[in-house]
């Protein structure tokens, strides 16, 4: 299991942008967890996705972001 994942939804072009900017920001492998199947996921991620979560800590990255952005939130100290 990876330490990220990214809530997403289907058929969602954001999420396709975020995927993007994940692969150009060489970010490290991690879980898609699709939220469009859990109503619970829905109601926490349904306006928001794409968000990236980190299980270590809890944060949250929020769509939109880019790959300097992205590269900070993955730096940052635990």
């Amino acid at each position: 299991m990876a330490d990220l994942i990214l809530y997403q939804r289907d058929y969602c072009h954001l999420c396709d942008q975020a995927l993007a900017v994940m692969a150009e920001a060489r970010s490290p492998d991690f879980d898609s967890v699709w939220v469009d199947d859990d109503p619970t996921l829905e109601d926490r991620y349904g306006t928001r996705v794409p968000v990236l979560r980190d299980l270590r800590d809890g944060r949250e990255l929020d769509w939109p972001f880019d790959a300097v952005t992205l590269r900070t939130f993955l730096d940052a100290p635990l």
